[in-house]
Parts: structure tokens; C-alpha cells; sequence
């Protein structure tokens, strides 16, 4: 691979705090360290790297006339059902190419509901489900109890916790009012899956995407029960326990996530969770293509390192996945491939 100028683009934490949000409005954005890790990997592999930011930065910086080889994003977005899809769209428009998944992909993942829509199509199990968008719309659950209840595009566990447990219908009213009130969009209400639960991580682009490792998820005792919720996740090196499995239902569970990354045509590398059901059978929660990567905290760098698999290993993954995608042309770096 040539030596390329990348773009880095990503919401930083510490920005938004700084302006008054709160922590958990911007929990899914992303602390210094890790965007000091990417860019020494990055560099490391040979490549000069360009600080970006969010998109305000990058719709600066091409306006006056800046390009790069390849960005690198990690945007996350504020604001939007599609928040996470700005920062893709506008290098689209530009010609630029990018990492990770395309806008459509990641608007879509975004959306919970419509994410499972797709799900059922393509075959793959899935907890039945029911939309909330109003406080008129609660009584119109007709699901089974237990039933768990979340906002419908958000990560990093948000608007998850104890509560998202719900045994009864006065509950379901209380927890999908306050969700409601709170998130200002609709709330999922799912069946409960009451089985084991597993990560799988995802690298490459179609038939050429593989997994790098499935984790048991086991929350500890001093865990908030029932769900990897916020508050497991951002405290997960005391409240989780992360076991590497290879048994039938593990291995099950890594080719329903391998069918459900090629059925939605996501990119480069990511993240899938599924718990099992009642008769022991994975069921697809939920698909993460712009997964956390922080080299220790998150989910896919965790996996990676419990299957012997370097950080740098992973971003050189990701690289390759990416630039199979264009080739080189007289006129630019990259063009995209013709297939």
C-alpha cells in the first residue's frame, strides 16, 4: 500500500462537554486517547494523518479546498435519526473515500425498528417487537410479558439500565413515558431474551468479511441485571466479565452476525450483539458498524485482543478492507474500483 494523507473525522467528548451537553449526551462520542491511539497506529503503518474533527470542521476544511487519499471516520453525529451518516454523505459528495459503512447502512442500523425490519427479511432471529412513539401507542403492546424496552436509536447502552426490564404493563407505561420524555423519540419494545449473550466481531467487506472472535458477555455480581447497559458498559473492567467461547451456540451466533454484515452490505470492520432465546437459539439484537475503538474500553478492540489479534493488526484490517474498494488512478489517489 502507498503512503496516504488520511483524514481523521470524529466527535470528540471533550468538545461537547466544554459547550454544556451532559455525559450521557455525549456518551457515544470519543475520549482523547482514543483518537491519539488511531492516529500514532495509523502513523505507524506508514501513513501521515490529518486531524479532522466533527463535521462542522470537515465541511470547513473542504471548503477551502482541502482533500485527502482516505478519511478515517469515527463521526458519530449529534443531531438527527441519521446523525450517523452525515459525515459519509458529505464525502460522498465530494468523492472521497472513506472507512466503514456507506450512509444508507448507517442510517439504517441506527434505527433499531427498521434494522430488524431487515432482519426478518434476510431470515435472521430476532426478539418480536413493537414501536412506541407516542404515549397513546403503550397500550397498543400486545407482546408477552417480560419485555424490554429501549430507545430506539441510540448506543453505548443508552436509555438502558434495571429498568428496561418490564414484568408488567404499569411498568411498561412508566419506563416508556420517562423514555419518551427523555430520548424525544420512539421507544422499542422487545420480547426479553433470557439466555446467554455474545459479541461478534466483523472485519472485511462481503464475501471477503470474516470474524475475528465471538465473546460471551457475563455481567458480574455488583452489575446492573438483565442488560449491557450504560452503565455496565462504561464501568465494564469492575461489572463485566468478557469470555472467549467456542461452543455450538457461540458458533451458531457468529454465522447468524456474518449473515446479517453481508445481508445489509456493511464495510470494513464492526461489532454484533445476540442473546439467545428461550429455546436456546441466538437471536440478532442489534448491528454496530461504526463499533467504539478505543484500544482497551470497547467492544471490538477487546475482542481482537482476547483472540491475540494487536491493534495494529486491526487498523491494518480495516485499511485493506477500505482500499479494496478503489484503486489508483493518474489523475487521484484513489477512484472507486470498477467490479
Amino acid at each position: 500500500m502507498k503512503k496516504l494523507l488520511i483524514g481523521l473525522t470524529y466527535d470528540l467528548r471533550q468538545d461537547y462537554l466544554d459547550l454544556g451537553y451532559s455525559e450521557l449526551e455525549t456518551a457515544e462520542f470519543d475520549r482523547i486517547d482514543t483518537i491519539e491511539s488511531i492516529e500514532t497506529t495509523l502513523s505507524t503503518l506508514g501513513h501521515d494523518i490529518d486531524r479532522i474533527g466533527h463535521i462542522r470542521h470537515l465541511t470547513k476544511r473542504l471548503a477551502a479546498g482541502d482533500r485527502w487519499d482516505l478519511v478515517f471516520n469515527i463521526a458519530e453525529g449529534l443531531h438527527g435519526i441519521s446523525r450517523e451518516a452525515q459525515v459519509p454523505a458529505l464525502l460522498e459528495a465530494y468523492e472521497i473515500p472513506y472507512t466503514f459503512s456507506d450512509p444508507l447502512v448507517l442510517s439504517l442500523t441506527l434505527h433499531k425498528g427498521m434494522a430488524k425490519r431487515i432482519f426478518r427479511d434476510l431470515g435472521i432471529p430476532t426478539p418480536a417487537f413493537f414501536e412506541v412513539h407516542t404515549t397513546g401507542d403503550i397500550g397498543r403492546v400486545q407482546l408477552p410479558f417480560p419485555l424490554f424496552a429501549k430507545p430506539i436509536a441510540e448506543g453505548t447502552g443508552k436509555g438502558i439500565d434495571a429498568t428496561s426490564f418490564i414484568a408488567d404493563k404499569n411498568q411498561l407505561r412508566t419506563v416508556c413515558t420517562d423514555l419518551l420524555a427523555t430520548y424525544r423519540q420512539p421507544v422499542l419494545v422487545e420480547s426479553f431474551l433470557p439466555g446467554r449473550e455474545f459479541t461478534v466481531g466483523i472485519v472485511g467487506t462481503g464475501a471477503r468479511a470474516r470474524s475475528v472472535g465471538v465473546i460471551e458477555v457475563c455481567l458480574l455480581d455488583k452489575a446492573e441485571p438483565f442488560a449491557y447497559s450504560y452503565q455496565n458498559k462504561e464501568f465494564c473492567e469492575e461489572l463485566v466479565q468478557y469470555k472467549k467461547v467456542d461452543d455450538t451456540m457461540a458458533r451458531r451466533a457468529e454465522e447468524t452476525a456474518l449473515q446479517a454484515w453481508r445481508g445489509l452490505n456493511c464495510r470494513d470492520a464492526g461489532r454484533l450483539d445476540l442473546r439467545a432465546d428461550a429455546d436456546g437459539i441466538p437471536n440478532l439484537m442489534e448491528i454496530n458498524p461504526l463499533a467504539g475503538i478505543h484500544p482497551q474500553h470497547s467492544d471490538l478492540p477487546i475482542i481482537c485482543n482476547i483472540y491475540g489479534i494487536g491493534y495494529s493488526e486491526l487498523m491494518g484490517m480495516i485499511l485493506d478492507s477500505a482500499c479494496e474498494r478503489f484503486t489508483y488512478t493518474d489523475e487521484k489517489m484513489f477512484a472507486p474500483a470498477v467490479r
